[in-house]
């Protein structure tokens, strides 16, 4: 009975005991549930069993569901045709980069505005979020014409892979998810760090970075997720063979390349992402939370 009054759900306890609300309740439960797997897990289904497919059975009307003949070797053709080890680690290289320039810059920005509070701290924090109200496609005209000719140095950043890089740092949505973590350590251990001599930057090697580790995770996890799912502005910077992305260069192949060879590819481009979400998914939700805690 105190169960019972302190838990408090959508549905009654005393209504899932009944024979009707039981039913009724676990019905609902397994019908939005397949919705839900069917609309997530739908398409990534047809493409990994559209990449087994012949050419044939992948264009018929209406699709079928299980390949008739499972043809394997379109993973192989793919990986050879389409030189996905090239662009593979073209894109794994611009995900690092992307990674430590975010991980320095935006940390450092973060922590300025938590920590250390500098005049207008607010103001510019805002007007850092007020960037996230601007759509990505009217950033990139002008994004672009910077990247033609740097300001002040006047460098041609194109097939540079600064070119991918320095936008990324600008992320404002990082910066504030990492200042709402670094606002939730504790005062007193700053105030420790202080009275032990410890300089800003020593207390955030020794005391911040430490205890950041889970948002710092999820900081580098988006950051390889955004550079390996873009594909327009890789595409207008990356103009040559040589520093293709994963994306444009299948993009590219695709016109003179059969349909299941494509999506071949395409399954081979997407298994480091999905190994990666699979591996610390536990690390996303636990960094994307715990900044909302405090002591």
């Amino acid at each position: 009975m105190a169960a019972d009054l302190t838990t408090r759900t959508l549905i009654s306890p005393a209504q899932l005991r009944r024979g009707r609300g039981r039913i009724l309740y676990w019905a609902v439960l397994v019908v939005v549930v397949a919705a839900f797997t069917l609309v997530f897990l739908g398409p990534l289904y047809w493409m990994v069993t559209g990449a087994l497919k012949s050419g044939q059975e992948i264009a018929q009307t209406p699709p079928s569901l299980f390949p008739r003949d499972p043809q394997p070797q379109n993973y192989v053709d793919a990986w050879t045709n389409l030189a996905l080890a090239k662009l593979l680690f073209n894109t794994f290289y611009y995900a690092m980069g992307a990674v430590l320039f975010q991980l320095v810059f935006d940390t450092a920005a973060a922590y300025a505005l938590s920590k250390l509070r500098p005049v207008l701290g607010g103001l510019i924090l805002g007007m850092m979020l007020a960037t996230l109200m601007i759509p990505a496609m009217v950033l990139i005209v002008p994004q672009y014409v910077t990247v033609l000719d740097l300001p002040i140095v006047h460098v041609n950043l194109l097939d540079s892979p600064f070119a991918i890089w320095l936008p990324l740092v600008a992320n404002a949505f990082n910066i504030f998810l990492l200042k709402r973590f670094f606002d939730s350590i504790p005062e007193d251990l700053m105030s420790a760090a202080v009275m032990d001599g410890a300089s800003p930057l020593r207390t955030l090697w020794s005391i911040v970075l430490p205890m950041s580790r889970p948002i710092l995770g999820v900081v580098a996890i988006f950051a390889v997720t955004a550079v390996w799912k873009d594909f327009l502005w890789p595409k207008l910077v990356m103009p040559s063979p040589e520093t293709r992305t994963v994306s444009v260069g299948i993009y590219t192949f695709a016109g003179g390349t059969p349909m299941n060879v494509v999506i071949a590819a395409s399954v081979i481009a997407a298994i480091p992402t999905v190994v990666l979400f699979l591996i610390f998914q536990r690390n996303i939700m636990s960094g994307l939370t715990t900044g909302g805690l405090k002591g």
